[in-house]
This record gives C-alpha cells, sequence and structure tokens, in this order.
C-alpha cells in the first residue's frame, strides 16, 4: 500500500506543476481561496489583495521562467513559490492531509483559514513573505541595485498595509480610524496598496539607476513613503516582528533606513534633506509617540 501523501508534499507538487508558467501561478493562487469546505465564502473575499500582488509580478515578468527570452527573477520566483507552497499546505490540511507542518508560518495560516479576519490573512500572508526574505537573501543580492532597493520599497509597503489594520496608531497617528479601512484587505484600497504597480518599474529586469526611478515615483507615492512610512520606520519593523514572530525582520532596518540587501547607492533616496513642507507636515499630522501606546 502506498504511503499516504504529506500536505507539505501535496503542495510541493503543486507549485513544482506551476513554476516556469506564470499565468498558472495566478490561477494556483485563486484556487488557494477557493476552499469547497468554507460555504460561507469568507475566504474568498481575501483573494482581491492576495491575487492583485501576483498580478503584478506576472505583469512585471518577474515570474517569467528562467529559460525565458527575457528570464524572471530567481528571487521573485522563489519568494512567491513561498507563498504558493504555504498557502497550498493550507488547503491541503483542510482537505485532510497531515504531516509535520513545513514551517511555523503554516500555524498563521490555519489560523486564518479556521477564522477568517483582516489581521488574520495579514499575519499569515505576510509572515510568509518575511521568511522568504530572510530564506532567500542570497538570490537577492544577486539582484541588480536598483531591483535591490525596490525589494526594501515592497517590503515596507507590506508591512505598513498589515499595520494599518493591526497597528492603527502606530501607522497613522492620530487619523485611527482610517486605518482598518484603508488597509482591509477585503476591499480596492489595500490591493491598490499591494499591486505596486504605480511604485516600482513595469518591467524587468530593472536597466536604469535608482535616481532615475525615484525621480519619476509619482506624488501620492512620495508622500506616503517620505512623510508616513519612513519617519516610523525603526518602530514599524520592530512591531511586525513581535506580531509576525519573526525577529529577525528586526534587524532589516538601520537607523530608520531599510538594509535588506539595501545598496550604498540607495542610502540618500531613504530621507531626503531638506524635506519637502508638505511631508513634514505630513510627517507631524500622522506621527505617533512610541510603540508602545501604537496598536
Amino acid at each position: 500500500m502506498a504511503a499516504a501523501v504529506s500536505a507539505v508534499d501535496h503542495a510541493a507538487a503543486r507549485v513544482a506543476r506551476v513554476q516556469d508558467d506564470p499565468r498558472a501561478r495566478f490561477a494556483l493562487c485563486a484556487r488557494i481561496y477557493e476552499d469547497p469546505a468554507d460555504r460561507s465564502g469568507r475566504h474568498l473575499r481575501y483573494r482581491r489583495a492576495a491575487l492583485s500582488f501576483m498580478r503584478w509580478q506576472v505583469h512585471r515578468g518577474v515570474l517569467a521562467p528562467l529559460e525565458a527570452e527575457v528570464p524572471g527573477s530567481r528571487w521573485w520566483r522563489a519568494v512567491n513559490a513561498r507563498l504558493l507552497h504555504d498557502g497550498c499546505e493550507m488547503v491541503a490540511r483542510c482537505d485532510g492531509l497531515d504531516g509535520t507542518p513545513s514551517s511555523q508560518t503554516i500555524a498563521l495560516w490555519m489560523e486564518f483559514l479556521s477564522m477568517p479576519s483582516a489581521r488574520r490573512w495579514y499575519r499569515a500572508h505576510n509572515a510568509s513573505i518575511v521568511a522568504a526574505y530572510l530564506e532567500h537573501h542570497a538570490l537577492a543580492a544577486r539582484e541588480s541595485a536598483a531591483e535591490r532597493f525596490f525589494l526594501n520599497v515592497v517590503l515596507l509597503r507590506v508591512l505598513y498595509a498589515q499595520a494599518l489594520v493591526a497597528a492603527p496608531r502606530l501607522s497613522l497617528g492620530r487619523f485611527v480610524p482610517l486605518g482598518r479601512l484603508l488597509g482591509d484587505p477585503r476591499v480596492g484600497m489595500a490591493g491598490a496598496f499591494l499591486s505596486l504597480r504605480r511604485i516600482l518599474p513595469e518591467r524587468y529586469p530593472v536597466l536604469d539607476d535608482v535616481r532615475s526611478y525615484v525621480d519619476v515615483e509619482n506624488n501620492l507615492g512620495r508622500l506616503l513613503d517620505y512623510g508616513v512610512i519612513l519617519p516610523r520606520l525603526q518602530e514599524l519593523y520592530a512591531w511586525s516582528a513581535q506580531e509576525l514572530d519573526q525577529p529577525a525582520l528586526a534587524e532589516l532596518v538601520r537607523e530608520g533606513r531599510p538594509s535588506y540587501v539595501a545598496p550604498v547607492e540607495a542610502e540618500p533616496f531613504w530621507h531626503p534633506d531638506p524635506a519637502p513642507a508638505l511631508v513634514r507636515l505630513l510627517e507631524r499630522a500622522t506621527t505617533t509617540r512610541s510603540i508602545s501606546n501604537a496598536r
């Protein structure tokens, strides 16, 4: 009699079948949220944000096969595979497959499965992303300087989106009531936040230097980064490390600047000096005094 397939093996097989087909990866991500045991459709509503993030990756070309005319990114493919694997393992366990979990993030996915909420979705989704960042540090170091700059932008954006829901005082200061509305993954605003299409270059690989992309960033994105996120980055990463049970995440920011394989030439772009007046005004309006009062 053949040995029973474990949830881990089942998930690995599903991800392996789509590894060189970006559209099939997208479809697999969509199916993760179509759990037949969830007759109420509660999980399906969280698919919007997940697919926005996936759609953006497919559009950029980062998930393309490595043998393609324009190869995809080894780093992005690995991070995406981790996110898909964890979701597939969650579904496999829901379907009755067993075995030792592949990582500690699976427990967070199972918590989301048992009782869906915006905060539980972010904990599972972002824990998988952060785990992949930490695991694939060596692949990230092989990316171009501009791409490495944007890997940090992606990370701080997804962590901030989570804080909007789970730590609104940290993320918005006195504008706490807006946090859960803006960050809720079931509504369009969070999907736009996680799509990142207006922030990062549209196509991979990035050919120009960092400055050429920073100079053309839209005004809203610049205000959000410089006026709201970067002034509280140290606290944001410290809070996220605790929330996601990923202590090493706190080490990916130094003196208020992202440090995940961050290129030296990007250093001036994290804190413009002098900061524009509107940026300073937005920072004062949303600043919190300490992380102890952030939740």
